[in-house]
């Protein structure tokens, strides 16, 4: 029994020392073939280089430049999941990449085709359709459609350049190679825009460039290949109504993401953005900038039926009723007395935080010309007006800027010629006498200028009834000694 458990032993101790012998010795790679593609995880990222777990007992190794995007930024990080291809391989060493690229005879470049294998090729020329493109000191072919994502209008521009490209076309034994860019940028396109909506975080702020408005938004790009939107209402705090008001095409801007949502249609996610959400609520502390009574400047933002509006401040708007237009004159639209994009000066008549609702006067602001009429009109004072208004129940006649009176039509009657002040039109002169003059009411009343003779007239008769009486007698006495003489 002891025997046999000593041979047990010593078989397990020769089974762990071949397993640490065989953990140590060189490998060669012969698992894997120029142009297999590896799946591994990657092990650590150096200075320039990147190490892959290439499933075997040598890590795979890819020159870290290969997997920077535009801006230097490498794309991966430590444990994440990659997709490259065998280049080479010795005993000490598999070298991982994007692409083949190098010497190479046709069976490397069926192979490639084959397995969809990446292949570096430098573009030399132009031609009909498209650029030739050397891939392993051959000639092939790239359609003009598949030398980017977008579309190209000068080939030549890209004449010198190295890119990697698919083998979409290997015909003739290898006389008709055609190739595609626009394929792997797709897929790296993909690769990078799963990454970002990976790290995607509601609330984050960054940047980005609007590449196109539209009536509802602008869309503003925030990584290779993702966009997200600006909607109209959530581009600044003042009211706008076409994004083109306030930014263009190419635009560089600071924004909030402030909703994501799934998009089955694209497998994308929709990203909604906002640039006003990067500054305070200007309502939240309005009561601290704006009081009851104060005279303020603002711009008319946009009118309505019942009045306009004026932001005087961006975010915070207030609403002139039509009432509140003008002292001088009936209004019937806002437009006659202003325009959008005006200027004005209004008096804060109340504010209700609550609603966030701020009601404005514009005539109050300019001044009100009723308080000067006790300087400038008197009771039975003579002067002359501009019929306004004619109604059937008498003339508005505008006496100065602000200051309308009535003439009833009862008055009428009092005019040596009646007749002609009914043929009068708006807008004629008229000649008056103030007959009353009501401030707190807000009125008053004309009576035609040639009353005012009657008037007096009649007054100076009740008053020197009894001169003109003795003044009579007189006359009569004197035309009678007269007679008899």
């Amino acid at each position: 029994m002891a025997d046999n458990r000593l041979n047990e032993n010593d078989n397990e101790e020769e089974k762990s020392f071949a397993s640490l012998i065989d953990s140590y010795s060189p490998d060669t790679g012969r698992d894997l073939q120029v142009g297999d593609k590896v799946e591994g995880k990657i092990i650590s990222i150096g200075k320039d280089a990147v190490f892959v777990d290439a499933h075997s007992k040598i890590d795979g190794v890819v020159d870290k430049a290969e997997l920077l995007d535009e801006g230097g930024q490498i794309l991966y990080q430590e444990g994440d999941l990659i997709e490259l291809f065998v280049v080479s391989r010795t005993e000490d060493e598999i070298k991982l990449s994007k692409a083949i690229s190098g010497i190479g005879g046709l069976h490397l470049l069926r192979e490639a085709y084959e397995k969809s294998v990446p292949v570096e090729g430098r573009i030399l020329e132009t031609c009909k359709g498209g650029v030739k493109v050397e891939v392993l000191h051959r000639s092939a072919f790239c359609p003009i459609s598949q030398i980017d994502l977008e579309y190209v209008e000068n080939p030549a521009d890209y004449i010198g350049e190295t890119y990697r490209f698919l083998i979409t076309q290997f015909e003739a034994n290898g006389k008709n190679i055609v190739l595609s860019r626009r394929t792997l940028l797709a897929q790296e396109l993909e690769i990078s825009r799963r990454q970002f909506y990976a790290s995607l975080k509601v609330g984050e702020v960054m940047d980005g460039k609007i590449t196109r408005l539209m009536p509802y938004g602008a869309f503003v790009e925030l990584a290779p290949g993702v966009e997200g939107m600006v909607h109209v209402s959530e581009l600044s705090w003042s009211k706008v109504v076409t994004p083109n008001e306030i930014v263009s095409p190419g635009d560089m801007l600071a924004v909030k993401v402030i909703g994501t949502q799934p998009d089955d249609k694209s497998n994308q996610i929709k990203i909604a953005l906002s640039v006003k959400q990067l500054s305070e609520d200007p309502w939240l502390s309005v009561d601290q900038r704006f009081h009851e009574g104060a005279k303020v400047k603002g711009k008319v933002s946009h009118c309505v039926p019942f009045g306009a509006f004026v932001e005087m401040e961006p975010g915070i708007e207030g609403l002139v009723h039509i009432s509140e237009m003008s002292f001088e004159r009936r209004i019937t639209k806002p437009q006659e007395i202003v325009s959008e994009g005006e200027t004005v000066s209004v008096l804060i008549k109340e504010i209700d935080l609550e609603k966030r609702r701020i009601s404005l006067s514009l005539r109050e602001a300019q001044g009100d010309p009723w308080l000067e009429v006790p300087e400038k009109f008197k009771v039975a004072q003579s002067t002359t007006g501009v019929i306004e208004k004619k109604e059937k129940f008498g003339y508005f006649i505008n006496l100065s800027p602000g200051i309308t009176a009535l003439m009833p039509r009862s008055n009428f009657r009092q005019s040596a010629n009646p007749k002609a002040i009914e043929k009068l039109s708006e807008g004629d002169a008229l000649a008056v006498v103030i007959e009353d003059i009501n401030l707190q009411e807000r009125k008053i009343t004309l009576a035609p200028a040639d009353a005012e003779a009657e008037k007096n007239w009649e007054k100076y008769t009740k008053d020197g009834e009894s001169a003109m009486g003795s003044l009579g007698e007189k006359l009569q006495q004197a035309l009678a000694s007269k007679k008899k003489s």
